[in-house]
């Protein structure tokens, strides 16, 4: 008869250790001193995993000096009690999944320094691989200081960028709702997606409620045209000639009704996080920088439209004022940043950029810093940085839309799309564009624009600059041209 297994609970409740787990590790343990610094003295290292999480302290604070835990609450207050017991006064752990969650806020409130690295800084030795094993070797590089901390939000922010991360969510199964209609109408031969831009604004909602609610007549839905619309009446008439088939027509109501669905939680979001945001004092920039003398700014036709008018998919409250009034400086004088793009810089990093102490630093948490192979003094290769940063994401989206802008920062990105390869410029863009916010925020320097001829005529004087060099070297003069 074959063993049953037994359950996480069950397992932890009998004993952690076998007596050949034991004498592995006490031989383990016992290996020479690699001879580096000690830094955290009391340091303990927690394997996190879904049904338990292994905990490894210094081999002479107790007799096991590595134990299973599991996962349930009573299992980490128990942990808790026996770090205190054997002295424990730093932690660190891995940033696995969002099993760390309920583990990071336990010993926080505990009292201990919690360090929460990535997994790329604690690759293990070639060979085989145990959760013993890996606790242990967290452990050890965390005593000798070889671990960098993560940078964690304030808990205010922390709470908006939940609710800001599920609205993004929604609007993702929006545009997906608003796909499915598409697709329908287009199964049904309704070519509405050709006549109007957008079958989500106010013309195309019209029509496709219609349909779902039994109007077929094309001219009848024709009259549905909001004034604004491009195409005539009798185009959008044509393109609604359609056979209508019932099964479809199912599919089509059901798309609709999705869609109001998620329109519905994202307003729900709304009011959520407008409620999170005003509960964040006002913030001061301590030494608010005045502009150049003879400096002055270019009109923005950004700023008087975003007044206005709200963008699609933008929450019902006043967010440019809250972020302007939060973060202390206004992120969408930077062309190509608009209020979304701030909003996710807030959630995602807060008003608070002491954790970096540098924008160079600041752009390497971005993973918009090239990384250098170096051996023998020489640059060897570019290794691309891993990694899905949202902010980042967000710089590139606005690099990209600067790419027709009649600006400073438009010139300066369509002379990097004539040096480099797409991707490599939008990236180098939006790490210069990381530099700005990253200024604006803790320096309070006020961004001007000077636009695209200031820039232009700035390039043609380095370029003049170096060829006079490079001509002196060959024992040549430049002369200016009649």
């Amino acid at each position: 008869m074959a063993k049953q297994k037994m359950s996480t609970f069950e397992r932890l409740k009998h004993g952690n250790l076998n007596r050949k787990q034991r004498r592995e590790l006490k031989r383990r343990l016992n290996s020479e001193d690699p001879g580096l610094q000690v830094i955290h003295t009391d340091a303990a290292g927690i394997d996190i995993g879904n049904e338990s999480h292994f905990v490894a302290v210094p081999p002479d604070r107790d007799a096991t000096p590595i134990r299973e835990f599991g996962s349930w609450t009573a299992d980490l207050h128990k942990m808790v009690d026996w770090l205190k017991q054997c002295g424990i006064t730093s932690v660190a752990l891995q940033s696995t999944g969002v099993y760390w969650i309920p583990v990071v806020e336990v010993l926080e409130q505990a009292g201990f320094e919690v360090y929460l690295v990535n997994a790329r800084g604690t690759k293990n030795l070639p060979g085989r691989k145990t959760d013993v094993q890996e606790c242990e070797w967290i452990r050890k590089l965390h005593t000798y200081g070889l671990l960098s901390n993560s940078f964690r939000p304030a808990e205010e922010i922390r709470a908006v960028r939940t609710i800001w991360r599920q609205r993004d969510r929604w609007v993702q199964e929006s545009a997906r709702a608003v796909q499915h209609m598409q697709k329908a109408l287009t199964t049904m031969n309704v070519q509405l997606a050709n006549t109007i831009s957008d079958i989500s604004g106010v013309t195309g909602q019209a029509i496709v409620r219609a349909i779902v609610a039994g109007i077929r007549d094309p001219w009848q839905l024709a009259e549905l045209r909001d004034a604004r619309i491009a195409a005539s009446k009798e185009e959008i008439a044509h393109s609604l000639e359609g056979h209508w088939r019932e099964d479809v027509l199912f599919e089509l109501r059901q798309s609709v009704e999705a869609y109001d669905f998620f329109q519905k939680q994202m307003t729900t979001c709304d009011q959520e996080l407008h409620k999170y945001m005003a509960a964040i004092e006002n913030r001061e920039v301590p030494s608010k920088q005045d502009l150049p003398k003879d400096t002055k700014p270019l009109a923005s036709k950004k700023r008087s439209r975003r007044s206005k008018t709200r963008r699609k998919n933008e929450p019902g409250f006043a967010l440019a004022a809250e972020l302007e009034r939060i973060m202390g400086v206004d992120l969408t004088q930077i062309d190509g940043i608009d209020v979304m793009t701030a909003q996710v810089i807030f959630t995602e990093v807060g008003p608070d950029f002491s954790a970096f102490p540098d924008e160079n630093h600041f752009a390497s948490w971005l993973t918009l810093a090239p990384q250098r192979d170096i051996s023998g003094g020489k640059v060897i290769r570019h290794v691309p940085t891993a990694g899905r940063n949202r902010v980042a994401n967000a710089l590139r989206m606005a690099a990209q839309s600067l790419s027709r802008s009649n600006s400073y920062l438009g010139a300066r990105y369509r002379r990097l799309r004539a040096r480099l390869d797409g991707p490599v410029a939008v990236k180098a863009m939006a790490r210069y564009l990381a530099s700005l916010v990253y200024r604006m925020v803790t320096r309070g320097q006020a961004y001007v624009d000077r636009g695209a001829a200031y820039y232009e005529a700035k390039r043609k004087e380095r370029e003049r600059i170096a060829l006079e060099r490079k001509a002196a070297n060959l024992g040549l003069k430049l002369v200016p041209a009649a």
